[in-house]
């Protein structure tokens, strides 16, 4: 039997996490997806190691090669305050933004039980929201990547965002797999409740494809979704290419306190972001059937 999960005042994470995921079931995705990070699209540099321009693509020279991007100095390293870093990114992570967005990205460095130093990234959307979207990114990404995406969602459904790149992943030291998976979300929930003091019944848990195997974990402690008991949205595309519509059917199925699902008609695996049905469902999640639940 595993070992309960910990406890916070008496309630488990579980309890007192909101958590909504895009399928498939995390206990079959990481036995058979191949983890594919991509060459990394951004670094993160200490005071002392910044150039004199700022961070947008054009400013700054493009990512160096994965080995140097993931040693970065000691005052990178956990303990340094937010803001402490700079986050610089190549053109390959296609950012949309004007440096103003780009100022409201703070990054730094956590360190997992694993002993991996874990590139992460908090970015302030609306500061004055209640909610803030943990969010555990899909396969092939990294941070640079996802960077403009998170900055759009979460200022179209008025949520910070807080994020991490997996062991092996962008800036993210050793190398991936599924234990190393749990250590990452570990750390990463850490870092957003002692860095920024967010309260857990305020932080939303969200799993995009491969991402949903730790965000359940993190929720549940064991691999089956029956046992997570906070209201769970589950969203999956009906034409998804990657995993089969019958992971979200089934993921739905076997949570107790699923909330009504989003099927989207005729989404893929990597578009279902795109269509109107997907922001319109999360609003109504975050704004009318948490604070009910």
């Amino acid at each position: 039997m595993p070992e309960p999960g910990p406890r916070m005042n008496g309630f488990s994470l579980g309890e007192l996490c909101w958590l909504f995921c895009c399928p498939p079931c995390p206990s079959r995705i990481a036995a058979k997806l191949a983890f594919l990070p991509p060459e990394p699209t951004y670094t993160v540099l200490a005071p002392e190691q910044r150039g004199p321009g700022p961070g947008a693509p054009g400013a700054a020279a493009p990512a160096p090669a994965p080995a140097p991007a993931a040693s970065p100095a000691p005052a990178a390293e956990e303990g340094a305050g937010p803001g402490a870093c700079s986050l610089h990114l190549s053109e390959r992570a296609d950012w949309q933004y004007s440096q103003r967005e780009l100022d409201a990205v703070e990054v730094f460095f956590s360190r997992t039980a694993r002993d991996n130093r874990l590139g992460c990234m908090f970015v302030r959307c609306a500061p004055s929201s209640r909610y803030t979207l943990l969010f555990s990114h899909g396969n092939a990404v990294d941070l640079g990547q996802m960077c403009s995406f998170y900055i759009g969602l979460g200022s179209r459904i008025n949520c910070n965002i807080f994020s991490y790149d997996y062991s092996g992943y962008g800036v993210s030291s050793g190398r991936p797999s599924e234990k190393n998976l749990y250590a990452d979300i570990d750390a990463a929930w850490q870092a957003l409740r002692t860095r920024y003091g967010v309260s857990p019944e305020n932080i939303i848990l969200y799993g995009q494809s491969i991402g949903t195997v730790p965000t359940v974990d993190l929720a549940s402690r064991i691999d089956k979704i029956s046992k997570v008991t906070s209201p769970v949205l589950v969203i999956h595309g009906t034409e998804d290419e990657v995993i089969d519509f019958s992971h979200g059917l089934a993921m739905y199925e076997r949570c107790p306190r699923a909330v009504e699902p989003l099927w989207v008609e005729g989404a893929g695996h990597n578009d279902i972001e795109l269509y109107a049905q997907y922001l319109e469902r999360l609003k109504q999640f975050i704004s009318h059937e948490l604070p009910n639940s």
